[in-house]
């Protein structure tokens, strides 16, 4: 099937190009979405006489939205989560969830803008491409965390295993301190009910005198 191209698409054409698509990928994406047209001459002779308003309506929403990347490009969110020890996520991190975590933060962005090729299923920090125009993109940073404090060290560059490991080392020293807190207490005890030793011969011998 034949269709004229409204604004770019990647991997497929510029504004006003003529491509052979499946009849499928138009019906449900590129004619719906307003991206293209099916390439009848009306509808190319109807393209032809807007071209220059087309032109300049892409022009003004490439220049917003290059605008917006520049101040998102480059920006962390942090996503807290539920996870297993390993990291592995209760769930996953979906185009949704990126796109709320840069709302909430002042930008505006939708799920639909994200570009996430699979779910984000482990703790970390995670890098997601945002297509804010046709021919803008740029990168934002996920830092999926159990909390608060998690997200902060994975952001000082830790990784999920080195803290891991950490709390590990944590937990064997307080257990190790226990030990030693319980052996030092038990040892007073056995001073405090030790026999009197040579004082006790001492004094009968003082008596005997």
């Amino acid at each position: 099937m034949q269709v004229i191209l409204l604004e770019r698409v990647a991997k497929l054409g510029q504004m006003g190009d003529v491509v052979d698509v499946k009849p499928g990928y138009a019906r449900n994406f590129l004619l719906p979405q307003g991206k293209a047209l099916s390439a009848s001459d009306a509808n190319i002779a109807s393209f032809e006489a807007q071209k220059t308003q087309l032109e300049a309506r892409n022009l003004e929403t490439k220049q917003e939205a290059e605008a917006l990347a520049e101040k998102l490009g480059g920006e962390q969110f942090i996503v807290i989560r539920s996870a297993s020890d390993a990291g592995a996520l209760y769930g996953s991190v979906t185009p949704r969830d990126a796109a709320e975590v840069a709302t909430e933060a002042g930008f505006s962005v939708d799920k639909k803008q994200i570009i996430l090729v699979t779910p984000i299923k482990y703790l970390g920090l995670h890098s997601v491409t945002v297509r804010l125009h046709p021919e803008v993109e740029t990168e934002i940073g996920l830092n999926v965390a159990r909390s608060q404090e998690e997200a902060e060290l994975q952001a000082s560059g830790k990784s999920i295993q080195e803290l891991a490991a950490e709390a590990e080392a944590e937990a064997e020293f307080e257990i190790a301190e226990l030990f030693d807190d319980i052996g030092a207490a038990a040892s007073d005890d056995d001073d405090d009910l030790a026999p009197a030793g040579d004082d006790a011969p001492a004094a009968e011998a003082s008596e005997e005198e």
